[in-house]
């Protein structure tokens, strides 16, 4: 267990439940009512200066816990405690406060950005909404400063968002983000859209803004890769349960669940001397509905070594030493 002086989230079984619309006929039988399960009971913790990783196929609920975090839906169970304060229990006015302190990253550098706003528009619009400014010499000043963290010159203050490229883009995203001075960015896949070549230059920045503003994250990726080498620890969601959650090194380099070993295994090796058994691991079959997620465990379905009970009673996380966690029976 960590302190609780450097606890900075915890998430408490945290869901998410979205209902399906009804037919006439549904409606007529008053047939209940069905739901998607997009998070399903997630629990985890974020420490001062961490950057806890959460990682998972498309429809596996990442980034819905995202939007969670950040209360831009509101959740049907569960906690989410900020800086010792459950945020969910807070009012939107309320939480304009704790927002200062949680910022995120999206993943859409196209998107995110206003194109009818300059990028000292961009900037500095949070700093409007929070009224922290007390003149237009000050928003310069700062505006200047967060373009300095994220490596470009006050010279882009003034262009508009189709005049950058993917990189400067999500560059000016990042700026956006710590122009308030945050303990906690929620980045949602920021570097999936980017070309390979600038990838790096992103993680590399959000290393160094780690280390210099002492930020936490909580980044969120389909890439293993990526995760291994920017996350301390990480977690890996299956239809909105967390399946194995650790230390990288353990998750990625010790996989004791068999979709962990299947997402490893998708990872390009260069070095055929470095593959390991695991990775010979073959899952065959598509994510399945979350609106119709399989009894047991959830992943049985796909999974080479499904037996009997994994059918009927759904595995809880058990630690296997080092804070290793694993949902699966037979682990170990």
């Amino acid at each position: 267990m960590i302190a609780e002086s450097d606890l900075l989230l915890e998430v408490r079984n945290l869901s998410k439940l979205f209902p399906l619309p009804r037919s006439i006929m549904a409606w007529l039988t008053r047939k209940e009512t069905s739901y998607i399960r997009a998070v399903d009971g997630v629990s985890f913790y974020v420490s001062r200066g961490e950057i806890f990783g959460i990682a998972g196929e498309s429809g596996s609920g990442k980034t819905t816990l995202a939007r969670l975090i950040l209360r831009l839906i509101e959740p049907t169970a569960g906690k989410i405690i900020f800086e010792g304060c459950d945020i969910t229990l807070l009012s939107q006015r309320e939480l304009k406060e704790v927002r200062r302190r949680i910022q995120p990253v999206f993943q859409d550098p196209y998107g995110s950005l206003n194109p009818r706003q300059t990028v000292y528009d961009i900037i500095t619009e949070p700093l409007l909404i929070h009224r922290i400014c007390r003149n237009e010499g000050e928003k310069v000043r700062r505006a200047c400063e967060a373009l300095e963290f994220v490596r470009l010159s006050s010279d882009f203050l003034v262009k508009f968002p189709h005049q950058l490229s993917g990189g400067e883009r999500q560059r000016v995203a990042i700026a956006r983000a710590i122009i308030l001075e945050p303990s906690l960015i929620v980045a949602d896949e920021p570097v999936s859209m980017l070309d390979a070549s600038v990838r790096s230059g992103i993680l590399k920045l959000m290393l160094d803004l780690r280390g210099r503003l002492n930020l936490a994250y909580v980044f969120i990726t389909h890439d293993l890769a990526v995760a291994k080498n920017i996350c301390d620890r990480m977690a890996i969601m299956y239809l909105g349960k967390i399946l194995e959650m650790g230390r990288c090194e353990d998750v990625i380099g010790k996989s004791l669940h068999p979709y962990t070993q299947m997402l490893v295994s998708s990872v390009p090796v260069p070095d055929p001397s470095r593959r390991t058994e695991y990775l010979e691991v073959k899952v065959e079959g598509e994510v399945p509905s979350a609106a119709k997620i399989p009894s047991g465990c959830r992943f049985w379905p796909r999974c080479p070594y499904a037996e009997d009970k994994c059918h009927i009673l759904e595995p809880q996380l058990i630690d296997v030493g080092g804070g290793h966690q694993v949902a699966c029976h037979l682990a170990g």
